[in-house]
């Protein structure tokens, strides 16, 4: 079985780095190795970073020096169709799940526009769609719903499915529970389990709550004073 290895190999990233400066430095030369179907657990202390660690990985940012690498090629490198192909591949999945929804729109909108991206027939959008929503567990009467409507867990839950149209390889978890309430939380992680086991995703999981981390991953990093330790391998 092939599989695809997204790596973050010496990355550093500073802040304010100039001709003459060298910029506040966030975190230096940190490496690890996402696996298919495993969760790698990120935690430390507010402001060490973890959040722009996460999206560079996601190719969201970029680093300052050392590289993310998708089998061996640096995402630096690629093209605009490779990282276009990239970021279906590896996504991104924030703290809050209002922040994702146009607050304007229908949840259906929102779907169908992740869907038209894919250039999916009508009849194909609907199995997906239909699909999607048993994976999450939600009605499909939510889709005629505003984000205003739905709680902040069903709205975790759809921000995933989006995500899953996508058919990531990895997806990126930042602190993807801390604005839930403690009764939701339990059940947004046995459904990101779920999900891992069904499709083999490999999980990059943000938290400060060591619980969270120490339920999911089965590798874990604390990145703390710019340097990432690796406290359970």
């Amino acid at each position: 079985m092939f599989f695809v290895s997204l790596k973050a190999e010496n990355i550093s990233k500073r802040y304010g780095s100039g001709l003459l400066r060298e910029g506040k430095c966030i975190f230096r030369e940190v490496s690890f190795e996402l696996e298919p179907g495993k969760t790698f657990g990120l935690m430390g202390p507010s402001g060490e970073g973890k959040s722009t660690l996460g999206r560079i990985i996601a190719g969201l940012e970029s680093p300052t020096d050392g590289a993310v690498l998708l089998n061996g090629n640096p995402l630096s490198g690629m093209k605009k169709a490779e990282y276009a192909a990239f970021r279906h591949r590896v996504q991104m999945m924030f703290q809050d799940p209002t922040d994702s929804f146009n607050p304007r729109k229908r949840i259906e909108h929102s779907i169908s526009e992740v869907l038209k991206l894919l250039n999916n027939q009508e009849t194909k959008r609907l199995q997906s769609t239909k699909e999607m929503l048993k994976t999450i567990g939600l009605p499909e009467e939510v889709l005629a719903r505003y984000p205003a409507q739905l709680s902040g867990g069903q709205l975790q839950r759809l921000a995933l499915g989006r995500i899953l149209l996508l058919e990531p390889e990895y997806i990126v978890l930042d602190e993807p529970t801390s604005a839930l309430d403690v009764s939701v939380q339990a059940q947004i992680l046995h459904l990101l389990k779920k999900v891992q086991d069904e499709q083999g995703i490999g999980y990059l999981l943000i938290s400060h709550d060591e619980a969270v981390i120490r339920f999911m991953s089965e590798r874990i990093g604390m990145l703390k004073k710019g340097k990432l330790d690796m406290i359970r391998t």
